[in-house]
């Protein structure tokens, strides 16, 4: 076999063939250095993967610009029948797929990571429509004299976080692909497998050379070389807001076009006319899904004096109840590891920031029904803090894992400062069964997406995008046609007079 593929066995038997090179102009290629992807449920190295220098990246850069000459100018219907086609191939290797996440990122295969990719398919056919439906305007200025515009594509670079490995990757290069657009994408250092094993179904739905490139590799080399590079029109990067904002300084050097999406510290308030039970499922799902590892979990819960003591009893029992930690591949874990030792070691430190700051835990490892964790990988239980405060490091910090800060509020005022009171706006839930209350209370909330007796269920034909250091610009739905479009303005002269 070429040392640009491994022959890799799942924790399930099945053996399949891994790309591990870089893979530019539709063409496997090593590098002058490797990294390790490890399985966070063992701690044990998966495989090597060739890791991209800045040089490498000029080189799929330079792919990528090459291809736009010709993909531009391809009918916007062909290019929907290669995405129709790249979902197509994707469903039927669905299960590997979802196996190969569930080892690299620690997912929990039935519950997590298979809703991943199905979610990846579901999205290359949502964007399919698009392809042939990029629509200018028309615009009368006078009866001589109109407008027209038009929308061109972009030579695009595309970062990528670990927690939602092959989902976040298509969140940005299946909008970009129906827009014309040719791509650099870049994985993270943790979970490199998927991207790599999807690039291979690229080049068997036709598409044409340099039009997608797929490197491995660093923030610091590779992801510093994408956000400054000069021949790339765009950057999209998803990630924490410190590394976003080294992002948006790199691509100010030619004030190329930016999206962002970054940290949150999603606020989840709970009522006293809410209905507890659904409340605290849902406040179970919103911080424990992906082992708490996501932008929008709804990582502080305020909840109304009154029934707090109420909601915490429903609360950490669904947590007990549900919320099963285990190996990923096992049939009844529904929370896996945390992806690595760094980030085990973070989320430690929170927790013991907690306990110093004066939070009570209220469930954690010291719990009898927890205490059974398995003995390798970096597993984390679900934890509960209560009687929180305002400026306690668990409430004000991302902690990006199944750790969960619980405060109480007295009247609605309350309850709205206090979840305003956060650097990020990247989502929001309210639980209430009074329909006034619900909305006067969702329009003064700081955030992008408003969960209103739900959380953590947003849909791809929705808009989706952070306010203040939550992010810049919106994925998902129509509006991500913004992002991936220049527009251009014509102005028409019919009488020829000055």
């Amino acid at each position: 076999m070429s040392s640009l593929y491994k022959e890799i066995t799942l924790p399930n038997g099945v053996k399949y063939s891994q790309p591990v090179g870089l893979f530019i102009n539709n063409e496997w290629k090593s590098s002058s250095k490797t990294f390790e992807t490890l399985n966070p449920s063992t701690e044990e190295s998966i495989a090597s993967v060739y890791e991209a220098s800045a040089e490498d990246v000029d080189l799929a850069v330079s792919a990528a610009k090459q291809a736009m000459k010709t993909w531009k100018d391809v009918p916007g219907e062909e290019k929907a029948r290669k995405i129709l086609k790249l979902a197509e191939l994707l469903e039927s290797k669905l299960d590997l797929f979802a196996a190969v996440e569930a080892m690299d990122s620690g997912k929990p295969l039935e519950t997590n990571s298979k809703p991943d990719i199905q979610s990846v398919a579901s999205y290359l056919i949502y964007c399919a429509g698009f392809s042939d439906k990029l629509h200018g305007k028309v615009i009368p200025i006078d009866k001589d004299r109109y407008a027209i515009t038009k929308r061109y594509p972009l030579v695009v670079g595309q970062i990528i976080p670990w927690n939602y490995p092959l989902s976040m990757a298509s969140w940005k290069f299946c909008p970009a692909l129906a827009c014309g657009c040719t791509i650099v994408i870049k994985s993270s250092e943790l979970t490199p497998l998927s991207l790599l094993l999807f690039a291979d179904l690229v080049k068997e739905a036709g598409f044409p050379p340099g039009v997608f490139n797929v490197i491995s590799g660093f923030g610091a080399v590779a992801g510093n070389r994408i956000a400054e590079h000069p021949d790339l029109d765009k950057v999209a990067f998803t990630g924490s807001t410190v590394t976003g904002q080294k992002v948006m300084k790199a691509a100010a050097g030619n004030l190329k076009h930016v999206s962002l999406e970054c940290g949150g510290k999603s606020p989840l308030l709970v009522f006293d006319d809410a209905d507890l039970d659904q409340a605290a499922k849902w406040a179970a799902f919103g911080v424990m899904y992906n082992s708490g590892q996501n932008c929008t979990a709804n990582s502080r819960i305020l909840v109304q004096d009154n029934v707090y003591d109420k909601f915490l009893q429903l609360f950490t029992a669904e947590l007990k109840k549900s919320w099963i930690v285990g190996d990923p591949f096992g049939k009844k874990t529904t929370l896996g590891p945390v992806i690595s030792k760094g980030q085990y070691d973070k989320i430690r430190n929170y927790i013991k920031k907690g306990k110093e700051e004066g939070a009570v835990l209220i469930l954690g490892e010291d719990d009898e029904q927890l205490k059974s964790l398995p003995k390798k990988g970096f597993f984390i239980p679900p934890t509960v803090f209560k009687d929180c405060q305002q400026k306690m490091t668990i409430v004000q910090e991302e902690i990006f894992g199944p750790v969960v800060a619980v405060s109480k509020f007295s009247a609605d005022s309350e309850a709205i400062e206090k979840a305003n009171d956060s650097i990020y706006g990247l989502a929001a839930m309210v639980f209430s069964q009074n329909f006034g209350r619900i909305q006067s209370v969702a329009d003064k909330l700081e955030a992008g997406s408003i969960y209103l007796n739900s959380s953590n269920d947003e849909d791809l034909r929705v808009p989706f995008g952070g306010f203040k250091m939550s992010g810049i610009g919106k994925e998902l739905g129509e509006a991500v046609i913004e992002l991936y479009t220049e527009t251009k303005s014509f102005y028409m002269n019919v009488s020829h007079k000055l």
